[in-house]
């Protein structure tokens, strides 16, 4: 298969669990709790990722020793995604808590693009790509609109 519809595949499969795992964070939060819920879902993802890494793991733990460790905090950012997505799906519903999310990593990820920032490629920032983010920004405002 192409890179690139591999790629496009697992983006919407991504998108598509994203959005699942956000509202089954919401209703386990309306039960145990927010920070509980976080816990518990981070205990399940160690325990399944284990698994996985047994299974399909082609690397080796003793390289982490090489890899910068700013970006060991990706476990700590994990758990603030969580409570984070928890709180707004539970505060704004689903869609439109999604529709933010979705608006703010594109918006971040052109920064993080343009600057080169944490190692990436600089990838220039383009009349096209504000354009983009715009027109996302009023689909938004046309998807809540209560006209």
């Amino acid at each position: 298969m192409d890179k690139i519809l591999i790629g496009v595949f697992y983006s919407i499969l991504a998108g598509t669990i994203i959005a699942t795992q956000n509202v089954f964070s919401t209703r386990i939060s309306e039960k145990v709790g927010m920070w509980e819920t976080t816990a518990v879902i981070h205990l399940i993802g160690l325990i399944f990722a284990i698994i996985m890494a047994y299974i399909l793991g082609d690397g080796s733990y003793k390289s982490v020793l090489d890899v910068n460790k700013l970006y060991l905090f990706a476990g700590a950012i994990g758990v603030i995604i969580i409570f984070s997505v928890t709180m707004g799906v539970s505060t704004l519903g689903a869609s439109f808590a999604i529709s933010l999310m979705v608006i703010s990593q594109l918006s971040f990820a052109a920064v993080i693009d343009t600057f080169g920032l944490f190692g990436s490629d600089k990838i220039p920032f383009s009349l096209t790509k504000l354009m983009g983010i715009i027109i996302m920004v009023i689909g938004v405002i046309v998807f809540k609109w209560k006209g």
